[in-house]
């Protein structure tokens, strides 16, 4: 297979590596708006090739590796592809991303979400063993042709990864709460001390846990502020969750209620059981 990769930061250059270890492909091309990105991708050996968008159009497979904003404009642009030509995508949203699919592309597109990556970004940040273990969501609308679910689901599995179906509105929501939240709640941590009057004396201070909870708002930005946009009302619903959560907290500790807010406690170690 030909594969062609547009966006060659974590997420797009960790495939092109983990692409590379597996017998399934015979050449790997890249595009990415960003020059200094396509240098680099190739200095890493992230593909064997960077391409033009008219070149990706040929390829065999073409994974979408961008923000979820720009994967809605791109695919307005692969309209005239082959019908051969198997589209996935590897954004954090789902929902919106499948309603704005072109009609003529449902067939063909795979609206994926491998749920694993870091707080770094850009080529560098890429490395071959990323997906292997983790787990990928696959939205399986009506109109998909076996022939492309067949194929993505073949390049996942090669990958390491493990494969589960999901409707992309329950995705959503379900990512609202264990991936998308967990990014504005270590966002507002590391504002919360940034903005004390000699954050320089907190940080001293800090150890494993703050370091653990922070560590992801490290992560782009623009990403980020497009994925929370695309998901907005299951975010908020997550996030007013949190917030009812907290004050229980506060209250119980204004009050006092040392009992409660143990009990409390006792009830969040139990999500450990489960994973």
């Amino acid at each position: 297979m030909l594969i062609g990769i547009i966006g060659l930061g974590l997420i797009g250059g960790s495939m092109g590596l983990a692409l590379q270890n597996t017998k399934l492909v015979k050449k790997i091309v890249g595009f990415d708006n960003n020059i200094a990105h396509c240098e680099e991708a190739l200095k890493l050996n992230l593909v064997h090739e960077i391409v033009n968008f008219d070149d990706i159009k040929k390829c065999d497979v073409i994974f979408l590796a961008i923000p979820v904003d720009a994967i809605i404009k791109v695919m307005q642009n692969l309209t005239d592809i082959s019908s051969e030509t198997t589209i996935i995508d590897l954004g954090s949203t789902k929902e919106q991303i499948v309603q704005k699919t072109p009609q003529n592309l449902k067939k063909q597109f795979i609206p994926a979400h491998p749920m694993t990556g870091t707080e770094k970004f850009g080529p560098s940040a890429a490395f071959a063993t990323l997906y292997n273990g983790g787990t990928v969501v696959i939205c399986k609308g009506k109109e998909i042709e076996d022939i492309h679910l067949t194929r993505a689901v073949q390049i996942f599995s090669h990958i390491g990864m493990k494969i589960f179906f999901m409707d992309p509105k329950e995705h959503d929501k379900h990512a609202s709460y264990i991936s998308h939240m967990p990014h504005a709640l270590s966002y507002a941590l590391a504002n919360s001390v940034m903005r004390q009057e000699n954050p320089k004396s907190i940080l001293i201070l800090a150890g494993g846990g703050f370091r653990d909870m922070s560590r992801v708002a490290k992560s782009s930005p623009v990403m980020w502020s497009n994925i929370f946009k695309q998901n907005r009302e299951n975010f908020l619903e997550a996030v007013e969750i949190f917030q009812a959560e907290l004050e229980k907290c506060r209250i119980m500790v204004e009050n006092n209620q040392w009992e409660e807010l143990e009990d409390w406690m006792k009830n969040a170690t139990t999500l450990h059981k489960i994973l």
